[in-house]
């Protein structure tokens, strides 16, 4: 299994001279398994540069069959599908899997949609290549070639997927934009609204959520894992954006073996320089805790990763 990074930014794209080393586009990841099957994960504006690199050297060898995954349709995570070349050209196969909301228009729409011509010059229906979409849930499902997919519910503020991929003996998991669940009864006693049975029924759903994610991260061989905050910037201002502070990551990692992480969707404004001086900072504290061999690196666009 060989993996590279399209991108690795959260919320925006941000070009420009200071976040030139780990990049500015927003979420993809390639990912090759040893039988030549293609798995996009994430259509992030990092998506067009990939969707030029299949059409000038994969299609030398024929039209494309990719299955691409989408962790939720919020736009960072989907703005660069309009741009994905592939899509453009007859014969090619693109299956698109992904969550909508309830009560939502279906994934077509949503992913399509931003091809309305009122903000695109080309039309949804005009596009040449064989398109599917496959609304997902949580649950366990295989593609073809023997691939191993379990998607799991996230915390974010509309349905997010996580997905653990078991391919090549290997284990891959994703939990691209995820916030630890937390008890949304608790309140102060004295609170004339105050419910004891509501607020020990919400801090049981959330322990149990929270050992949920736990499990299905377990033992991976790499995990990708959002990781926009700091412990500080969460704790102070971020609660309920549904991103996890980084050093709660790294703890989670460990706890439950992961044998490398890769922190993601770096913060729009982190600069290179920041993000330099927060790898060195949790490399050092993860150097210093014994019984663990966990790799823990920031992810940067262009990175290569062979499992």
């Amino acid at each position: 299994m060989l993996l590279r990074f399209w991108g690795v930014r959260g919320s925006i794209p941000t070009p420009g001279p200071e976040t030139v080393k780990y990049g500015g586009n927003t979420t993809c990841l390639e990912i090759r398994l040893n039988n030549g099957k293609i798995i996009i994960i994430g259509a992030g504006s990092g998506i067009r540069a990939l969707g030029n690199k299949l059409v000038m050297e994969d299609m030398k060898k024929g039209p494309l069959d990719i299955d691409l995954f989408l962790s939720h349709t919020h736009w960072d995570h989907i703005m660069g599908f309009p741009f994905f070349t592939p899509i453009f050209i007859p014969g090619n196969k693109i299956r698109v899997h992904g969550p909508v909301n309830i009560g939502d228009e279906d994934l077509e729409q949503i992913v399509a949609g931003q091809m309305s011509y009122n903000y695109f010059p080309v039309k949804a229906d005009e596009l040449a290549a064989d398109i599917e979409y496959k609304v997902l849930k949580e649950g366990h499902f295989e593609l073809s070639g023997g691939v191993k997919i379990t998607t799991k519910i996230l915390n974010h503020p509309i349905i997010d997927l996580g997905y653990r991929i078991e391919a090549d003996d290997r284990v891959l998991v994703t939990v691209y934009d995820h916030e630890p669940f937390r008890n949304l009864f608790e309140s102060n006693p004295d609170d004339p609204d105050y419910d004891e049975i509501a607020v020990r029924e919400g801090q049981k759903a959330a322990e149990e959520n929270n050992r949920r994610v736990l499990e299905f991260i377990r033992g991976a061989d790499l995990l990708v894992h959002d990781a926009q905050y700091t412990n500080r910037e969460y704790t102070s201002s971020k609660l309920g954006w549904g991103h996890s502070p980084m050093e709660l990551v790294v703890k989670n990692g460990i706890l439950m073996g992961v044998k490398r992480l890769a922190l993601f969707h770096h913060d729009p404004t982190r600069k290179d320089v920041e993000l330099d001086a927060l790898e060195r900072k949790i490399r050092a504290r993860v150097k210093k805790i014994k019984k663990t061999n966990i790799d823990v690196f920031f992810a940067r666009e262009g990175m290569e990763i062979k499992l």
